[in-house]
């Protein structure tokens, strides 16, 4: 069975701009001696777990003992204030002729909320969601893809995955998938596109309204007439 597969931070919601600036805020005073909002990009796609012990490995200060509850009930607070979906998602989510899914390193309590936030939840608040607390390790592990192709009942060869982050093109490559980067996000940098082409992406996405197109390409490529 075909499916398409979405991350949702960064791809469904443009999320990702709004958890950086709450932690490059808060680490300011944590951290002092990191240029935090440099080396965040470097962590995307990550757990706020992993880049908080990433960005502590390369300071020579120790965060406090509570930072990650203190980091995510302020990104969820700033989420439920500001969060917008991605540009054009909406439309594209309508036209769609694959089965849905989302495969997310953040929580289920974040992405539902999240969907609910951004009203998206009207078209996937029924999808099946994998995320990374269901599995051993997160993205760039393969993971909660290979978990996903379990549930789902399909091979991995059957699913094409949209993903913003090098962690999460990796993630799904190693899982055997077909993966469009999608730079669209408020927050993805000039040069990105290169990293998800070396991480493996098969094309690359830069506004949602051409995914339909994308859908498509890959279908026909897979059952040439």
């Amino acid at each position: 069975m075909e499916t398409l597969i979405f991350d949702c931070d960064g791809v469904l919601v443009d999320s990702e701009v709004i958890a950086e600036a709450t932690l490059v805020e808060q680490l300011r005073d944590w951290l002092p001696d990191l240029q935090a909002d440099t080396v965040l990009h470097h962590a995307l796609g990550m757990t706020t777990e992993n880049i908080l012990l990433h960005l502590e490995a390369l300071s020579s200060h120790a965060l406090p003992a509570d930072a990650l509850p203190r980091i995510d009930h302020a990104i969820e607070a700033r989420l439920a204030r500001e969060l917008q979906p991605i540009d054009g998602v909406v439309d594209t989510l309508s036209r769609l002729p694959l089965p849905l899914a989302i495969a997310s390193n953040s929580s289920r309590f974040r992405v539902r909320n999240s969907l609910a936030t951004t009203g998206l939840d009207a078209w996937l608040g029924e999808v099946p969601l994998f995320t990374a607390e269901q599995v051993a390790l997160p993205k760039p592990d393969p993971g909660v893809y290979l978990l996903a192709t379990r549930e789902l009942g399909c091979s991995p060869q059957d699913c094409l995955v949209v993903e913003d982050s090098v962690s999460g093109v990796t993630a799904a490559r190693a899982a055997g998938m077909t993966v469009i980067g999608f730079t669209g996000a408020s927050h993805i940098p000039p040069d990105h596109a290169e990293h998800l082409k070396e991480a493996g992406a098969w094309r690359i996405l830069r506004h949602m309204t051409g995914l339909e197109a994308l859908v498509s390409e890959w279908r026909q490529r897979r059952h040439p007439a």
